[in-house]
């Protein structure tokens, strides 16, 4: 694996701020480095909002808000509901803070004002921990596993985001699991076409036959199609009941 992941992938960057100059020079400093920036949040509401909306690659959050809520907060809602990584940033450093702030398992600190060179390294460390992490997840965690069946001998990970056929791992694209992802979420339960087009393409307006076309794939790779289409409500995936 490279080094440098920022030369190597396009990650969406979500930036919680509540200092408008601020946010706007974090904003020009990652696009220098050649990275995306998903939106810039104001306040831990519109964070939220933005990141259930967006689902952003990675977010650099501001511990300091001026809002009942704290950037610590807002990273601990993102960290426990998305595993998106965190890097905090803040003014000033003292225990107490970094104490704080370790609740919300971050993978980076940074004091403002940070250079590029720092943000960069930051970034790198951040992603390359977290795709390792993730990917390593069943050597670290060897028995859990939680399984939804949607054949007999067809089911998926929900822990480890992989597809079994017979007890071996289908290879999935990108996009492939995160449709798995995001309607195994919470199995049985109609999820909206915006919502599924947002997690898998991070644009507003839908395309339906984009996602239509990611179905037709799956139900071609596997041999029938598991996943439900309710008239203008949306998708979900039909489960296995198995037969004890």
């Amino acid at each position: 694996m490279s080094n440098n992941l920022i030369a190597n992938n396009n990650f969406d960057v979500l930036i919680v701020e509540d200092e408008p100059v601020l946010a706007m020079a974090m904003e020009v400093k990652l696009k220098k480095l050649g990275l995306c920036v998903s939106g810039i949040a104001s306040t831990p509401d519109n964070a939220i909002l933005h990141v259930q909306n967006h689902y952003p690659d990675i977010a650099i959050v501001d511990i300091n808000l001026n809002a009942s809520k704290t950037g610590i907060d807002v990273a601990n809602y993102i960290w426990k509901n998305f595993n998106i990584p965190i890097i905090f940033l803040t003014s000033y450093y003292n225990d107490k803070i970094l104490n704080k702030a370790m609740e919300a398992e971050p993978y980076a600190y940074l004091i403002k004002p940070c250079r590029n060179e720092e943000l960069k390294v930051a970034i790198n460390t951040a992603m390359h921990k977290h795709q390792f992490f993730f990917k390593n997840q069943n050597l670290l965690h060897p028995s859990k596993k939680e399984f939804i069946y949607l054949a007999r001998n067809i089911k998926f990970d929900k822990i480890q985001a992989e597809l079994y056929i017979d007890d071996k791992i289908c290879k999935l694209t990108k996009n492939e699991k995160k449709l798995f992802e995001i309607l195994t979420k919470d199995a049985g339960k109609v999820m909206s076409f915006d919502s599924i087009f947002n997690f898998i393409w991070r644009e507003d307006v839908y395309d339906l036959s984009k996602l239509r076309s990611l179905i037709y794939r799956l139900k071609n790779k596997l041999g029938f199609n598991p996943f439900e289409n309710l008239y203008e409500e949306g998708y979900r995936i039909v489960i296995f009941e198995k037969l004890s």
